[in-house]
């Protein structure tokens, strides 16, 4: 075999003697034709839609969402396959995204999503991918057919032409507003963002400190005791927590809160007046004795009589900072970057605290923030309100 080789290298390597160099040329450049339109076609071939269907994950999943969208069937008869959307048309583009994609065949081939549980289990991870890259790209894909000096905004609604116009002055990527407009949305349920999670990594081997100040990163859960077996209610981030004793690895913690007597006064609040919530509790323990009543105090403005209590409980040593100024950073960076890609997002202080629960609630189904971010970012809004503008951040 090894002798076969050295012929053949020894063949080719030698100079011509028989053939013109004008042969050699159109030979060269017929193979060059060859070779370029067999590696074109067989590009092509991968941008079809049976290509792409042929994995049955695709086919039964993505492609089945497709179905049911504009992008399959509309009044101008233009239907979108999936290279339109996932393959720009340049040829650099092209190639780059080709590349990326061979990781997609591999998963295919190994089966990471080859059952409809496997699908959705990994929903959105996938989602989270494809919207980071076409947003880096600016929606090249979408831009193969949308183009905003194409576009005909008195054609529009009032409300689209007021976003379609800011997101053309801006050179907005599609992706930034149109998430799910051609596949369901992902469940973000309680899956934490990336970002989220690097932060309490940050902090696992934080060393406590009695009479210091610690913060919940994400919701945590308060104990009854030091064993914690017996639940007595939940922690909302950023809440203010006076650490008092350090056992194994359980943290008892006192809190100062207010709340409204009215009803069990299971909800508290960091403030008096002001709905920015720090913990719930159970029923039974908020009535309980463990509750020490401080001071009552009527709200002016509602007439309410509010309870300012102080209480003790248990929390797990973990998804504890003692930097509340790096949940305020990550909030805010999360509030700019996903409230500000639609239209201009409210300066934090334009609001007081109990008008911010309202206006999010009406905003936040519009963004890709899970249900921990949500309660992280609403309180940063809260508590960086009008009501503190003048005052020192806390």
């Amino acid at each position: 075999m090894f002798k076969l080789i050295k012929i053949f290298w020894n063949t080719i390597s030698k100079p011509a003697t028989k053939i013109s160099l004008g042969v050699l040329t159109v030979v060269s450049f017929l193979a060059g034709i060859i070779f370029w339109g067999g590696f074109n076609t067989a590009m092509e071939v991968t941008n079809t839609e049976e290509f792409c269907t042929s994995c049955h994950a695709m086919r039964d999943n993505p492609y089945q969402e497709l179905q049911g969208t504009i992008h399959w069937s509309n009044r101008s008869g233009v239907r979108a396959i999936c290279s339109d959307c996932h393959v720009p048309h340049n040829w650099t583009d092209k190639i780059a995204r080709k590349m990326q994609a061979s990781n997609e065949v591999y998963s295919a081939i190994v089966g990471t999503i080859d059952t409809r549980e496997k699908f959705l289990d990994r929903r959105l991870v996938l989602a989270q991918r494809e919207w980071n890259r076409m947003s880096k790209n600016g929606s090249l894909e979408c831009r193969n057919c949308h183009d905003y000096k194409s576009m005909d905004f008195s054609k529009m609604s009032l409300k689209a032409q007021t976003q379609m116009r800011a997101a053309a002055a801006r050179n907005q990527s599609c992706i930034d507003c149109h998430k799910g407009i051609a596949h369901h949305l992902p469940e973000m349920g309680n899956s934490l963002d990336p970002k989220l999670q690097a932060l309490i990594s940050q902090n696992n081997h934080l060393s406590y400190k009695n009479t210091h100040t610690y913060y919940p990163i994400v919701e945590t859960k308060l104990y009854k005791d030091p064993a914690l077996t017996e639940e007595v209610g939940t922690l909302l981030a950023a809440t203010p927590l006076q650490l008092t004793q350090e056992k194994d690895k359980a943290l008892q913690v006192s809190i100062d809160a207010w709340r409204k007597d009215k009803g069990f006064g299971r909800v508290l609040y960091n403030d008096f007046g002001l709905n920015i919530r720090s913990a719930i509790l159970e029923k039974d323990f908020a009535q309980s004795d463990a509750i020490n009543i401080l001071n009552k105090k009527e709200d002016d403005m509602t007439g309410l009589d509010w309870q300012q209590v102080k209480l003790t409980g248990w929390v797990k040593s973990e998804n504890l900072t003692d930097k509340v100024d790096h949940l305020w950073d990550y909030a805010k960076d999360t509030y700019q970057s996903n409230c500000s890609v639609c239209h201009a997002q409210p300066a934090v202080d334009h609001f007081d605290a109990n008008t911010w629960p309202g206006l999010f609630d009406g905003m936040v189904g519009f963004t890709n923030m899970n249900k921990q971010t949500q309660s992280l970012v609403l309180k940063y809004l809260q508590s960086h309100s009008s009501d503190f503008a003048n005052k020192q951040e806390h």
